[in-house]
This record gives structure tokens, C-alpha cells and sequence, in this order.
């Protein structure tokens, strides 16, 4: 008798231990999704002012840092792939030495990752 209690205390303890740590990794995982797109959007708005200002090299290392940001967002695919693709369109526009095309693509990539925050 004292060996089953045991085992069903053991068992209970076990289950209530993976019940909270998947719980526990649910809350990391939104918390981590939330400040990379909080991450993301500050260096679109940096790439902007930069691509603005017409400094590109500094321009490009905040694009690099967004998409790299924004690779960690978790949940609406569809808008952040679109973001990427008008981040990556402004890139581009910016290495090819064109300010005004580039912050309208990145204007509305801000747009996108705006849109996922609310």
C-alpha cells in the first residue's frame, strides 16, 4: 500500500511539473515575440531616418538588424512575410541609391509590423 501511494505521488508530482513548464514556455515564447517586434520596428524606423538623411551604410546595418528581428516573430506568417518582402524591396532601392522608393517600401513595412503589435 505505502508503494502505491508513493508511485501515485511521484505520478501526480510529475504531471504537475510538465503542466507548469509548458505553461512557463508559452509565456517566454509571447514575450519573446512581442519585444522582437518591438525590435523590428525600432530599426525600420532607424533604416528610414537613415535612408532619409541618405546614409546607406548606416541604413544597411539596420536592415540587417530587422530582418534578423523579425525572423523571431511568431504568429501572422502571411504579414510578415509581406513586411519582409517591402523591407527587403527598400533594401535593395537603397543600395541602388534610391531614398524615395526605399522609405515608401519601408513605410509600409512599417506599416505591416505596426499591424501585428495591435
Amino acid at each position: 500500500m505505502n508503494i502505491i501511494k508513493k508511485t501515485a505521488l511521484t505520478f501526480f508530482m510529475a504531471i504537475s511539473l510538465g503542466v507548469f513548464s509548458t505553461v512557463v514556455l508559452a509565456e517566454e515564447a509571447v514575450s519573446s515575440s512581442t519585444s522582437s517586434t518591438a525590435e523590428t520596428i525600432t530599426h525600420i524606423e532607424k533604416a528610414l531616418e537613415e535612408v532619409n538623411k541618405g546614409d546607406f551604410s548606416t541604413a544597411r546595418l539596420h536592415f540587417k538588424a530587422a530582418r534578423s528581428a523579425s525572423e523571431k516573430i511568431t504568429g501572422n506568417e502571411a504579414i510578415v512575410k509581406q513586411a519582409n518582402e517591402s523591407l527587403m524591396k527598400g533594401q535593395i532601392q537603397a543600395n541602388q541609391g534610391n531614398p524615395k522608393t526605399s522609405s515608401d517600401d519601408l513605410k509600409k513595412a512599417l506599416e505591416l509590423i505596426k499591424s501585428i503589435k495591435n
